[in-house]
């Protein structure tokens, strides 16, 4: 009996670990398939990692506030229209709301990571 629990036992971390391992392989093909789409090399390491702290990426952040220029009063009209016609005193969703917000702050990022860039190549 004693044999047959640890033959199961043994399987069983087997199949565990090739799950695993899978896992692990095809996260690390994702972030470099997302590293290489956001332009590769540094660049598209720090865009991938601000969609990934964002929890939204930068394409789905214009097509929520419907922006196609990304400047700031553009950005900033689009949000504030968006944000109170889904007031949930109105009818809204607090959940549109929020998806709002997060869109907004993903592009206040980008655009402060364009100008820091542009402030590094300057000097």
């Amino acid at each position: 009996m004693a044999k047959y629990i640890v033959q199961i036992i043994i399987i069983g971390s087997q199949i565990v670990g090739k799950a695993l391992t899978k896992a692990l392989k095809q996260e690390y093909a994702a972030s470099q398939e997302s590293a290489r789409r956001a332009g590769g090399g540094r660049a598209g390491a720090a865009h991938a990692a601000a969609n990934a702290k964002a929890g939204i990426t930068l394409e789905e952040a214009k097509q929520i506030l419907n922006v196609k220029d990304m400047t700031q009063d553009e950005i900033q009209k689009r949000y504030e229209y968006l944000f109170r016609i889904n007031d949930k005193s109105q009818g809204g969703s607090f959940y549109l709301q929020s998806k709002i917000y997060r869109a907004k702050e993903r592009l206040d990022k980008e655009i402060t990571n364009k100008s820091s860039e542009k402030a590094k190549k300057v000097e």
